[in-house]
């Protein structure tokens, strides 16, 4: 028999709470090293693109930089959109969840 996996939440006055279908593919933890994964290697890749530009042309170091920053705001901006839209779902299943345990706990009263 397999041993139920739970995941207790602070602060909550609800118990132990199942955890998620998807916690078994990494998590939240593994999002986060694809995510750093991402960072480095588009940077390393601009990085690379700049300096092959720069030798090519004989002007080092100005491409190398304009590109690390181009990639460096670029993967910012993806970064805070991506997170923006996590946070608004995980805001609305919030609500949607109050919203089911308040109707279920006036139908009981």
């Amino acid at each position: 028999m397999k041993p139920q996996v739970l995941k207790l939440r602070s602060g909550t006055a609800h118990g132990p709470v199942p955890a998620s279908p998807d916690s078994g593919r990494g998590g939240p933890s593994g999002d986060s090293l694809g995510r750093g994964m991402d960072i480095a290697l588009t940077l390393l890749v601009f990085l690379g693109l700049g300096a092959l530009i720069d030798r090519w042309l004989g002007i080092f170091p100005t491409f190398t930089i304009v590109l690390v920053v181009i990639a460096s705001l670029g993967t910012f901006v993806r970064l805070k959109y991506t997170y923006d839209a996590t946070m608004e779902r995980l805001e609305a299943e919030r609500r949607n969840s109050m919203s089911t345990r308040i109707h279920m706990t006036d139908r009981a009263a």
